[in-house]
């Protein structure tokens, strides 16, 4: 079933790309960075297989692929900062996730939120999503943009790179990082399962 729906929506991906070129590629990765997951595993070494032919260019595939996920991390960011504080405010407690937790968190954006940011965007899973955590932080906007495209840059170039590298056979490279989205997950329910003891135990 899940083994379905990743196939129609590799070909949905090859598609749209196909189709649109850099505009395919800047809308795919804002999506994917606007917390619906689309993975960039399939768009980026698609696209830097299409540099081979010279259908693309390496250098603006990279670009466009940054500036994409730039666009929809920005998004997610204004999710967070305008809507997601007050609702967590209110119904936070539901979720053992008080003004505490809150407080800590924009203390964390706010001293190591750069690294933060620039980090979880070379990971799985993890650079799908921080940046509604980040938004709810309030963490400067200005350092967030910086650094989410700079980590953006390195994961398009790598993605695509590996595309360019592997040729016609480049869709072997989701199966692979398909294992690390399996640990990633895995460690974020770990981390949740412990944050729900602990509250509960004191």
């Amino acid at each position: 079933m899940i083994a379905d729906i990743l196939a129609k929506v590799a070909n949905l991906v090859i598609k749209i790309i196909s189709d649109s070129g850099y505009f395919g590629i800047t809308s795919l990765m804002a999506i994917e960075s606007a917390c619906i997951p689309v993975p960039s595993e399939i768009i980026m070494p698609f696209a830097g297989f299409l540099t081979v032919s010279g259908k693309l260019s390496l250098l603006l595939v990279i670009v466009w692929g940054a500036v994409g996920n730039l666009i929809g991390s920005i998004i997610a960011y204004a999710i967070g900062a305008y809507g997601g504080r007050p609702f967590i405010e209110k119904y936070g407690k539901y979720a053992l996730i008080g003004k505490d937790e809150l407080d800590k968190s924009q203390k964390f954006f706010t001293k190591h939120g750069s690294i933060g940011v620039f980090f979880s965007r070379l990971l799985p899973v993890v650079r799908t999503f921080i940046s509604l955590p980040a938004g709810i932080a309030r963490m400067p906007f200005a350092k967030f943009c910086l650094y989410t495209f700079i980590g953006s840059f390195f994961w398009s170039a790598l993605l695509a790179w590996i595309g360019v590298f592997l040729g016609e056979n480049w869709q072997s490279i989701e199966t692979y990082f398909r294992k690390f989205d399996w640990l990633i997950l895995i460690a974020i329910i770990a981390f949740i399962v412990l944050f729900i003891y602990k509250k509960i135990k004191k």
